[in-house]
């Protein structure tokens, strides 16, 4: 397999000083975002991987075998306590009510990862260490990150770094599929979360295509043959496994009534919705589109993710007429997003970002993200800028 040499991500800064302060770090993410990698950045005293089934059986007998190997590390000379990694930390659950224990002790600090919340969060018996940890969300690769040399590429094949390491576009396709049914087979089988596999591989590839679209419940249960409540369970899944997030619409205005409610979900690597959604590499300029749109939201929520600010992605909709592809919601301070697949931003393309600042007096400025080679006044509130440029939105 081809490999990179490693990459700084902007969490490390973070999660380094989470650490000094005397932290314990939860970092969750979905699978093959760089969890490992970036965890193996941090000087450990001991690290352990629950993904190899022999040492997760060993831990899944006898818990409390943690406790005594974390007692056998002395601290330092400066009294520094221990830095332990738990690599999946959510395929032994149980173990957390022993890191519960030292991190209330000060016996030790740890950095856990995670590219599952769903057997956390599960159950009676599950401690998710309420107050104890500083939880961040790794995603893949940002444009600030990683920045891209080809949009269309970026577009089709996703920012995953395993999937970038690979020069081959052939070679990528293979490996977003191995990603696809991977996913599958040990996310959804192995958890026996789902009992009929074939009903969620057909919604997994109907969820992909509505990607960053309205999700229409009872539509997509018409569509597959199993009640809406189930459609929303199958969501749910796709929540916890972090392969897609649910965005909320901004619901409250003095003047409109009939503002969507409906929410969004976004992939969370366009890679792998296009190859879930059996889509091809040869897109429409309509379907790029869509996914340009999708690719900007995941750029906004990485920021989001990345920052720790409080930020939130949302979208603005009347169903009899405006809408707003994505607004950036700063503690109710409102930035209007616009997304266009073009070169050349017109008046007609700044009418619904109007709409939406007469709307909403509180909004700062509006912004057509799009393919223009560098920002361009359009109105005395709406600039254009580069997609390039997304880091400028707020700053």
């Amino acid at each position: 397999m081809e490999t990179m040499k490693y990459i700084p991500r902007l969490l490390e800064g973070r999660i380094r000083h989470a650490i000094e302060r005397g932290k314990s770090v939860l970092l969750m993410g979905a699978r093959q975002t760089g969890k490992t990698t970036l965890a193996r950045q941090f000087k450990s005293d001991l690290s352990i991987s629950f993904v190899q089934p022999d040492v997760r059986q060993r831990y899944e007998k006898a818990p409390q075998l943690l406790k005594g190997e974390v007692e056998a590390l002395a601290p330092d000379v400066k009294g520094k306590r221990p830095l332990v990694i738990l690599d999946e930390v959510q395929k032994v659950p149980v173990i957390l009510d022993v890191v519960q224990d030292m991190i209330d002790r000060g016996a030790a600090n740890f950095i856990l990862t995670g590219s599952s919340a769903r057997k956390l969060r599960r159950g009676a018996q599950v401690n998710l260490l309420p107050g104890r940890v500083v939880a961040f969300r790794m995603d893949p690769f940002s444009l600030r990150e990683f920045p891209a040399k080809d949009l269309a590429e970026r577009l089709l094949y996703g920012s995953l770094p395993g999937i970038l390491a690979v020069h081959s576009l052939p070679d990528r396709e293979i490996d977003l599929g191995a990603y696809v049914t991977m996913y599958l087979e040990e996310e959804i089988r192995a958890e026996a979360v789902v009992r009929n596999i074939g009903d969620f591989a057909r919604f997994l590839e109907l969820a992909a295509s509505e990607s960053g679209g309205i999700i229409n419940l009872r539509k997509l249960s018409q569509e597959i043959g199993v009640s809406h409540t189930t459609i929303g369970a199958y969501y749910q899944i796709l929540e916890d496994c972090l392969i897609a997030e649910r965005i909320e619409p901004l619901t409250h205005s003095k003047t409109r009534k009939k503002l969507t409610k409906s929410d969004k979900y976004l992939f969370f690597d366009l890679g792998v919705r296009r190859l879930a959604a059996r889509e091809g590499t040869k897109l429409s300029r309509d379907t790029m589109g869509l996914v340009f749109e999708q690719f900007i939201g995941l750029e906004l929520l990485r920021s989001a993710h990345t920052n720790g600010q409080g930020g939130k992605l949302r979208f603005w909709r009347d169903p009899d007429g405006p809408e707003v592809n994505w607004v950036v919601d700063v503690d109710g301070v409102y930035i209007p997003i616009e997304v266009k697949w073009t070169e050349n931003p017109a008046s007609a393309d700044i009418r619904h970002l109007e709409v939406f600042l007469s709307e909403y007096k509180a909004a700062g400025t509006g912004y057509v993200v799009c393919r223009v080679p560098r920002k361009v006044k359009l109105s005395d509130r709406i600039f254009a800028i580069p997609w390039q440029s997304i880091d400028e939105i707020g700053s």
